[in-house]
């Protein structure tokens, strides 16, 4: 059910945004935003159990996600549909990202800091994704360009392109904290 939930949450947002009968932009057309790649990653790991889709849902989800959903960038209230689709879908990430290691036996591979750095890799990659999708179609996919509207954590980061520094330093240091609770724990085969 999280797996269905992960990736229709994309088509559902769509949709949603589609209800207000407002022009979009690509913003919100586009599936280019970190939660919807993780998403759709959350769905796939689910589905297959492979293990860096498992890594890259966990991290992200608990690191990245959480966050959006204490910090949630949406440009309508309740009971507008793209407001509940997008607690649906940030909702079911997070519960992805725990559902792997509490029932199905998720574990970062060894040595503990191998997977957290992996998912760093991913995460610097999806930044220069980000930066130069960015460019080209003058959005702002991850707040590469801009923090959001809405205030953030973001905005204790410093200006621009600081707090692009700042947000690696602290996706580094929580991908390694998050690592931990697993500690001592065998990756099953």
């Amino acid at each position: 059910m999280v797996a269905f939930f992960n990736l229709s949450a994309y088509p559902l947002n769509q949709a949603a945004w589609l209800s207000l009968g407002k022009q979009m932009e690509l913003d919100n057309i586009l599936p280019f935003h970190l939660c919807d790649i993780a998403a759709m990653t959350a769905g796939f790991a689910l589905l297959t159990k492979r293990p860096a889709l498992c890594a890259l849902t966990y991290f992200w989800g608990l690191a990245a996600t959480l966050q959006a959903l204490l910090t949630p960038a949406v440009g309508v209230g309740f009971p507008n549909w793209p407001f509940i689709t997008f607690f649906i879908q940030h909702f079911a990430i997070v519960g992805a990202a725990l559902y792997l290691p509490i029932v199905e036996g998720w574990r970062p591979r060894q040595p503990l800091w191998s997977d957290p750095l992996r998912v760093y890799g991913w995460s610097v990659a999806y930044l220069a994704f980000a930066l130069g999708v960015n460019h080209l179609l003058q959005t702002n996919f991850g707040f590469a360009n801009r923090p959001p509207e809405n205030p953030s954590l973001i905005d204790h980061l410093g200006p621009w392109p600081w707090y692009l520094l700042s947000m690696q330093a602290i996706a580094i240091c929580l991908f390694l904290l998050l690592a931990l609770p697993l500690k001592g724990k065998a990756a099953p085969p």
